[in-house]
């Protein structure tokens, strides 16, 4: 009796009626189950799914196999609601321009266990060519990789182009101009080699408001997928891009940029700006990153916090000590050394100025602390401040200069055995301590402390005599919020100086698992001229700065382009 074949044409396969698999002409099948679908959510071409052809599967593991005698092995499991999600088996981690291997063991549903070997060809890097480029894709330099820490995985949030002819520009001030491709957002592993990316072509329109603005924030959540914002919209996605929902910001907010993290309360916190927001003095204006906003999630605003109404948006001290070479991402290499210069009458817009309206905040930071349900806010132009739902002040860490009717919020810095320190207007006689100075990523550690990316300029509340007597560092602080004092327990950088100060950008993190603290100078070199910048991804024990465990040195593409963060990425959560 002839045997009836149903054509699988996807999977190239046919099924018999005995489920004795044939192959169909032409499209044959790698193994028992379906086709290998590269880039399947066509934003992140070193990500594959295998499709499951028909077949249920309980369980899987996936190992992408390392690159030559050194390369590093990928591997992690596969939860059945990962299978379920993307119909097949999630491959993240793959090589560019490679006949990558890729190992499989899987678990049908009816117990029988299989182990298959695929191979997938991926094409090369695909990027956006900018002016004054001089390598096409940023090169990794290995320095140093500890025993233990071969298999870490670091995103990295790269670079800024900035304003151009195509962009957004607000009637009355605000940040909106900044419009880039997401060209150097990847995953690069500890041999210097790039294990994923977003594809550029997907996430900048000149057409559609919605489109533009710069993806910044990157956090990777407990579940795995990643969260981040980009000007008018904040997204959630998975490793393999497939996007969990995209929406606009909410209507009268603007001009997201630098963070978005998410609450145990399943709320997500956004920097963003207030449109037509009015002054005291009856101007209405635009804002520059001076609002925070809670949303859940459904995408309805359940809180706001005005920085404008909570702290003085006329303190200065810190800004007009600045150098106006580098504000966030306005850069200006002309301008080296030159201090910012702050003009009553100034126009609105995004510019290093005082009052609502101009960069006087520059919010960089969230951190939300549960245990009193507040936030701990990085405002590069101001410090670091800790506020609470009822949007009172909790306390302040930064140099005690200018504060005003917030001068008792401000922390009292101590000595390990409790003794306060003789510090004023932003110096201390006869110890290490030091505030942070325009932070980045002022946040909580699993061990109670905080740490916080001091970059450095307009230490002590002036400028060096040279530019190359800055340094920048990563610096830990235990805070007695009772006693409003605070010590400083750990830093790291101050000794690598000028080489390794990143006067924008930046973050540090503590990592739990192996005890460190993973730190990314994101514009180390920036004004080095002849080369291009030259961030650094450090990772060093979180108990002695001495032991350096891993060390990148990423070389740019271009002149004056800084990144912004890197983080340690894990697979096994995302599947």
């Amino acid at each position: 009796m002839a045997m009836a074949i149903t054509t699988a044409l996807l999977s190239g396969t046919a099924i018999a009626e005995n489920g004795i698999k044939a192959t169909v002409k032409g499209l044959p099948s790698q193994g028992e189950l379906g086709m290998v679908y590269i880039n399947p959510y066509n934003i992140a071409p070193l990500t594959a799914v295998i499709d499951l052809g028909g077949k249920r599967l309980a369980s899987a593991k996936v190992t992408v196999k390392g690159k030559g005698k050194k390369g590093v092995d990928i591997n992690y499991d596969v939860e059945r609601k990962s299978l379920l999600t993307h119909n097949g088996i999630p491959v993240f981690g793959l090589y560019a321009n490679h006949m990558n291997i890729v190992e499989v063991s899987y678990k049908l549903s009816t117990g029988e266990n299989k182990k298959e070997t695929y191979k997938i060809l991926t094409q090369p890097i695909m990027t956006v060519a900018m002016d004054r480029m001089e390598r096409t894709f940023p090169e990794m330099e290995v320095k140093k990789v500890a025993k233990g820490f071969e298999d870490r995985l670091y995103l990295v949030n790269g670079n800024h182009r900035g304003p151009d002819s195509r962009s957004l520009t607000w009637t009355n001030g605000g940040a909106g101009e900044w419009n880039a491709m997401p060209s150097y957002h990847y995953v690069t592993d500890t041999q210097g080699e790039v294990r994923w990316y977003l594809s550029p072509f997907h996430f900048n329109g000149d057409e559609d408001i919605s489109m533009k603005g710069v993806m910044m924030g990157y956090h990777q959540v407990e579940n795995g997928e990643l969260i981040v914002a980009k000007g008018q919209s904040y997204l959630r996605m998975d490793l393999l891009g497939r996007k969990v929902f995209e929406r606009r910001l909410p209507r009268g907010y603007i001009d997201h940029s630098h963070e978005i993290v998410q609450t145990p309360h399943d709320t997500y916190l956004i920097r963003v700006a207030k449109k037509n927001y009015l002054r005291p003095d009856g101007q209405r204006v635009n804002t520059v990153r001076d609002h925070i906003i809670e949303v859940d999630e459904y995408g309805n605003v359940v809180e706001e916090w005005d920085m404008n109404s909570i702290l003085n948006p006329n303190r200065s001290s810190l800004i007009t000590v600045l150098d106006s070479s580098a504000v966030c991402l306005n850069i200006d290499e002309n301008a080296q050394g030159e201090m910012v210069e702050i003009e009553p009458d100034a126009p609105f817009g995004d510019i290093a100025g005082i009052a609502p309206g101009r960069n006087w905040a520059h919010i960089n930071s969230i951190a939300y602390d549960p245990s009193d349900d507040s936030l701990i806010l990085s405002l590069r132009h101001q410090g670091t401040v800790k506020i609470g739902r009822d949007k009172e002040v909790k306390w302040i860490l930064a140099g005690n200069l200018g504060w005003g009717d917030l001068e008792s919020k401000v922390l009292t810095p101590i000595d390990n055995k409790g003794r306060k320190l003789d510090c004023h207007e932003g110096k201390c006689k006869d110890t290490d301590f030091d505030w942070p100075w325009t932070q980045h990523t002022s946040w909580l550690t699993d061990r109670g402390t905080l740490v916080s990316f001091d970059n450095g300029d307009g230490r002590g509340f002036e400028q060096p005599a040279l530019p190359n007597m800055k340094y920048s560092r990563g610096v830990e602080y235990v805070i007695d919020e009772d006693n409003l004092t605070v010590k400083q327990v750990w830093e790291y950088g101050k000794e690598r100086g000028w080489d390794w100060y990143s006067p924008v950008t930046s973050s540090i993190r503590y990592m739990a698992d192996k005890e460190t603290m993973m730190m990314f100078s994101g514009s180390a070199g920036l004004f080095k001229r002849p080369e291009v910048s030259h961030p650094w991804i450090t990772e060093v024990s979180a108990d002695d700065k001495r032991d350096v465990k891993v060390e990148i040195k990423i070389h740019n593409v271009a002149p004056t382009l800084p990144f912004y963060r890197a983080q340690v990425i894990n697979p096994d959560l995302a599947f």
